[in-house]
C-alpha cells in the first residue's frame, strides 16, 4: 500500500488535484479499477482510457492519472495530470514494487530473430551454472521450474514490475528477458534497470506498427540509448545495423560475430543434423543446435556469460548440453524416415535462414517440402517475399493460413502467391485450412526420407480466426499426420 502523493514524489506531473489517498493496487484496465485502485487513463491504439473515468468512479475508484483533465473532477477524487500516461505508469509501477530490477542482474535481448532462443538458452545455462533464474519470453515466463503464461513478448510495465518483484522474492539473481520494439516505444521498460543488453539482428518486421523500417531500427536502438554506464551493450557486428546500436549508449561496448573482427569471434567447423561444432575465441564447442543462425545465438550467449564473470570452460561444457527453445527448429521424426521441422520463422529473413540451413544439412536425395503462411492484420509487404523464398528453396511448398485474424485468408494467400513466378507455381499448392495443408505436405508431397518444414507459428498453440483463438498446435497436427501413415 502507498499514497498517491508518495508514489509521485519523484515523478514529473503537471498538477495534482484533490486530497491524498492510499492505494492498494495500480491498474490501467477500467474493469479492474475498484475501491483502493489507482487508475491510469491510457491512450491505446483502439481505446482511450479517459472515456472510462465515469465508469471507474461508479466502481469506487477515486484515484486517477490522466493526460487530459476531465471537465469536472468529483471532490472526493485525487487526480494526477501527466504528460505521458505510459511513462507515468512505468515510473509509478517501479516505485510501487520497490524497483526490483535494481536488485537483479537483468539482461535484455532485442532484434528481429533469435530473441526467444537466446533468452531461453541463457536461462537454462545460468541455472546449470548454479544460479536461480527468471525468464521473460514470447513462449512463457518462468521462475526456475514454475511456468507463468506469457501474453506478450514483453509484458506491460505494471505486469513486468510485479513479475520482477516476484522473481526477486523467490530468490532469483539473474533474469533474462526479450525486449520487443513495441515495448520500447510504449515505454513498458521505461523504469527498468538492465545490467546488459544484446542485439541479435534486424530485418523487416512489425511495419504494421512502426510504419517505416527506420522507425523500427530507432525503436531497437532506443533500448541501448537508455542503458546506464554500469551496464554492458553487446552487439552482432556482422549485422549491418549492429554498430548503430552502440552509437549513443553509455554502456560498456562489446561485439560478437562470425565474419568480422569482434571481441568474441566464432568459426563454424561443421554443421549437420548432429549439431554444430564451433571454435569460439580459440576454444571448441560441440552444440546440439543446428544452423548458422544458432551459431550466432550460441556466440551471443557465450559472450554474455563471460561478460557476467562466468568461467569460460564451464560455460562451454554446459552449452554443449543445451537444446533449442520450443518451436525453434524443433525436429520431429515420422515413419518412412520423414522428418518434420517446426520453426517460428515468420519474417523473410528467418524463413530464408531456416531453409538455407535445411539445404545445407540435407542429403543429396532428400526433398524439402515447406508449409508457410502469413499473419493477418500485420505487415502485408512481406507476404509475396515469404512465398518467393518458399518457392526458391523448396522442392514443393504449400501456402496456407497462419493467424488470419480479421482478414480474409484467401486474400492473404492471393498476396503471397503474387510473389511466386509462373515457373515455380508447378511446385505450389494452396490450402487455406492449415491442418489440411500440413497433412497434404506430409502424406502426399513428401516421400521417404524427405524433410517437411512447417513455418510461422512455432510454439503457438492456437490459431486466431476472426478474433477467436482456436486450439491449434503444429506439432500435434504433425504427430497426427505421421500417425495416420502408420
Amino acid at each position: 500500500m502507498a499514497s498517491v502523493q508518495t508514489l509521485f514524489q519523484s515523478i514529473p506531473v503537471l498538477q495534482i488535484r484533490g486530497e491524498d489517498q492510499s492505494v492498494e493496487m495500480l491498474c490501467f484496465d477500467s474493469r479492474k479499477a475498484l475501491v483502493g485502485s489507482l487508475f491510469f487513463a491510457m491512450r491505446g491504439t483502439q481505446v482511450d482510457g479517459h472515456q472510462f473515468l465515469s465508469q471507474v468512479y461508479e466502481q469506487g475508484c477515486k484515484a486517477w492519472v490522466v493526460e487530459q483533465l476531465p471537465e469536472e473532477v468529483p471532490s472526493d477524487v485525487i487526480c494526477v495530470q501527466v504528460n505521458d500516461s505510459n511513462e507515468a505508469l512505468a515510473l509509478a509501477a517501479a516505485e510501487f514494487y520497490g524497483h526490483p530490477s535494481k536488485e537483479l542482474k537483468l539482461v535484455g535481448i532485442t532484434g528481429t530473430n533469435g530473441k526467444t532462443t537466446s533468452v531461453t538458452l541463457l536461462f537454462e545455462l545460468f541455472r546449470k551454472l548454479g544460479h536461480r533464474c527468471g525468464l521473460i519470453s514470447t513462449v512463457q515466463n518462468k521462475i526456475e521450474d514454475r511456468v507463468i503464461p506469457a501474453t506478450h513478448t514483453t509484458p506491460d510495465a505494471l505486469s513486468l514490475q510485479a513479475l520482477l518483484r516476484e522473481m526477486k522474492e523467490e530468490g532469483c539473481s539473474h533474469v533474462f528477458m526479450e525486449v520487443s520494439s513495441h515495448a520500447v516505444v510504449q515505454k513498458r521498460i521505461f523504469a527498468v534497470q538492465f545490467c546488459g543488453a544484446i542485439f541479435s539482428n534486424i530485418t523487416r518486421d512489425h511495419l504494421d506498427f512502426h510504419e517505416t523500417f527506420d522507425a523500427y531500427i530507432a525503436a531497437k536502438k532506443g533500448f541501448f540509448d537508455a542503458l546506464s554506464a554500469t551496464a554492458f551493450a553487446l552487439t552482432n557486428v556482422d549485422d549491418k545495423r549492429g554498430m548503430v546500436m552502440l552509437q549513443n549508449t553509455k554502456a560498456k561496448k562489446y561485439t560478437y560475430g562470425l565474419l568480422n573482427a569482434a571481441d568474441y569471434k566464432a568459426k563454424i567447423i561443421s554443421n549437420g543434423l548432429s549439431g554444430l561444432q564451433l571454435e569460439i575465441n580459440g576454444q571448441h564447442l560441440h552444440a546440439q543446435l543446428i544452423g548458422t543462425f544458432n551459431a550466432y545465438n550460441l556466440l551471443a550467449i557465450y559472450s554474455t556469460a563471460i561478460i557476467l564473470g562466468e568461467d569460460p570452460l564451464e560455460v562451454l561444457i554446459q552449452l554443449s548440453s543445451l537444446k533449442t527453445a520450443p518451436g525453434r527448429f524443433e525436429q520431429m521424426a515420422g515413419s518412412q524416415h520423414k522428418m518434420a521441422i517446426v520453426d517460428y520463422a515468420h519474417t523473410p529473413d528467418a524463413l530464408e535462414n531456416v531453409l538455407k540451413t535445411i539445404q545445407a544439412i540435407r542429403s543429396k536425395n532428400q526433398k524439402i517440402i515447406t508449409v508457410v503462411g502469413c499473419g493477418g492484420n500485420r505487415d502485408a509487404g512481406k507476404r509475396p517475399i515469404m512465398a518467393a523464398l518458399a518457392a526458391k528453396f523448396s522442392d514443393a511448398f504449400v501456402l496456407t493460413s497462419d493467424n488470419p485474424r480479421k482478414e480474409d485468408p484467401e486474400f492473404i494467400l492471393d498476396q503471397m502467391e503474387a510473389g511466386v513466378s509462373e515457373e515455380d507455381k508447378v511446385k505450389m499448392t494452396r490450402m487455406v485450412d492449415r491442418k489440411e495443408g500440413i497433412f497434404y505436405a506430409i502424406r502426399q508431397l513428401a516421400g521417404a526420407g524427405d524433410i517437411i518444414l512447417v513455418a510461422g507459428k512455432g510454439h503457438e498453440t492456437y490459431q486466431d480466426i476472426q478474433g477467436v483463438k482456436y486450439d491449434f498446435d503444429d506439432k500435434q497436427v504433425i504427430q497426427e499426420a505421421f500417425g495416420a501413415m502408420n
